[in-house]
């Protein structure tokens, strides 16, 4: 009798790993279509829904710089049929800079895997008379006070990141805050600011078409187009933007390892690598617990920034 019952344990226990999904699968994407996180996310849902067998179906619920659809999936039934893609901001500044976030960002969410990661380009107005990044820290240092950057809004990746230069190169230059990347952008080519860390997406077709001039990426090394990495001017710079996927906290492990495992599966196919790549992103997964410690570390990166540059949140 107790080997029928170990059996009949054992043969039990993969079950809710197999049977999952039996219907389709949310994957909310905080922001409005058309974004990067956006993309990022409708790209793994397609791959999922290849190798799953299941329709994984993008629900685009953007606002609040991205808090609105994070807290839906945050409050959403931990059994693996709502994903988040979630990014540097929801789960790393975010934190630090909403008082009244309606989600924590460790405590009610179970980490999967990362999706990709993308570097940021600092690109000067082609008038500023400067070709790399020791020139620029020399100018800023000459003129403080006196330089603008254009940034994609308060709290944003790319106003923190130029908050880290302006600590760590111990200069001063003003936040012009836009809406979003694009106006940030389009406000650096007519001239209104005279530098911006910006996402490649945003400012790489201005650089390729001499309206930009980008003097280095945020990474940690150089990047495929051999610009150098600010790191090598400013040890310990580093501004990395991630997209991974999340579900609510207490999902089955089981169902958190399937996904872990299709997701590796699918970020490693040559096919969707190269989408990934063609947008100027990295492909990259990791574990779980990886990705938590991840998550923790950016929160206290970014909580440091914020209280050192004196940002103030809602």
């Amino acid at each position: 009798m107790c080997l029928v019952l170990v059996m009949l344990a054992v043969s039990c226990a993969p079950v809710g790993a197999q049977t999952y999904p039996n219907r389709p699968v949310r994957m909310i994407s905080p922001y409005p279509p058309g974004g990067g996180t956006d993309a990022v996310a409708r790209i793994v849902a397609q791959a999922l829904t290849d190798q799953l067998g299941q329709q994984v179906v993008v629900d685009s619920r953007g606002g609040a710089n991205g808090a609105i659809g994070t807290e839906i999936a945050a409050k959403s039934a931990a059994d693996g049929y709502t994903l988040v893609l979630g990014n540097s901001a929801t789960h790393a500044i975010l934190p630090n800079l909403t008082q009244k976030l309606s989600y924590d960002a460790i405590r009610d969410f179970s980490p999967i895997s990362l999706g990709a990661l993308s570097d940021f380009v600092l690109v000067v107005h082609p008038s500023v008379p400067v070709r790399n990044v020791k020139e620029l820290m020399a100018l800023a240092k000459s003129r403080p006070g006196q330089l603008n950057y254009a940034a994609g809004g308060t709290g944003t990746p790319s106003h923190l990141a130029m908050e880290l230069f302006n600590i760590m190169a111990k200069v001063k230059l003003n936040q012009v805050p836009y809406k979003g990347n694009g106006p940030a952008s389009i406000g650096l080519i007519t001239g209104e600011c005279e530098v911006m860390i910006g996402s490649g997406p945003a400012v790489l077709p201005h650089f390729a078409s001499g309206k930009l001039r980008a003097l280095a990426t945020t990474g940690p090394k150089r990047s495929i187009m051999d610009l150098p990495a600010m790191v090598e001017v400013l040890p310990g710079y580093e501004v990395v933007q991630w997209y991974g996927i999340l579900a609510p906290a207490d999902t089955p492990k089981e169902i958190i390892d399937r996904l872990q495992r299709e997701i590796a599966r699918a970020i490693a196919s040559p096919k969707l690598s190269q989408v990934l790549i063609n947008m100027g992103l990295q492909p990259a997964s990791n574990t779980p617990d990886e990705f938590r410690v991840l998550i923790k570390s950016e929160i206290e990166k970014w909580g440091n920034v914020i209280r050192a540059a004196n940002i103030k949140g809602e």
